[in-house]
């Protein structure tokens, strides 16, 4: 499948802004969306992310909801006044109900779940407009949902096994035990 078969012809303006802070996952998924042939510029902060939209306001932005300075909602509220037609997607491990909420009403067509590989993206990008992407053939199990969203608190708590436990309100040698295991498919 060659970046000319993702995304239709009828689409010119392929420019795509990714704003997140996991500078890893952020440089990857850029590169994968890149070779579906979108025209990609990188952010890691709402600053960034605003000044880049202020210069070129992009046709689609995949906006992660927690940066390091901000909020995503900001960077959606802001691309939706420079460009109304844009298509942005939310993508974040913080997903709850009142935050997509949020999100739709200021003018994001979709809400995915980190982490979502970037096939997915690219279908919530391209769906039509009104209609849901495709679910995935393969979608995560709910035992790596979990395992995925406490490896990500660890992080965030600089791995700090105790603040970890505090926070998911757990047993800090439940936790312990968790972390020793591989991650499940």
């Amino acid at each position: 499948m060659t970046a000319d078969d993702m995304i239709p012809d009828t689409v010119t303006d392929r420019s795509l802004l990714i704003a997140d802070d996991d500078r890893p996952f952020l440089e990857r998924l850029a590169r994968a969306m890149e070779k579906r042939g979108f025209d990609v510029s990188q952010a890691d902060t709402v600053a960034g992310a605003i000044a880049a939209i202020n210069g070129h306001p992009p046709a689609f932005a995949v906006v992660d909801m927690r940066l390091g300075d901000g909020n995503g909602l900001d960077i959606i509220a802001h691309l939706n006044t420079k460009r109304p037609d844009s298509r942005t997607i939310v993508l974040t491990g913080y997903g709850n109900i009142a935050t997509a909420v949020n999100a739709v009403k200021l003018g994001a067509v979709d809400y995915l779940a980190k982490p979502a590989d970037a096939d997915e993206v690219c279908d919530a990008l391209l769906a039509p407009s009104g209609e849901k992407a495709e679910p995935p053939e393969n979608p995560m199990s709910a035992d790596r949902v979990r395992w995925e969203h406490i490896q990500r608190v660890y992080e965030l708590c600089d791995r700090n096994v105790s603040e970890t436990a505090r926070r998911l309100n757990m047993h800090r040698r439940t936790l312990q035990r968790i972390l020793a295991k591989r991650a499940p498919r």
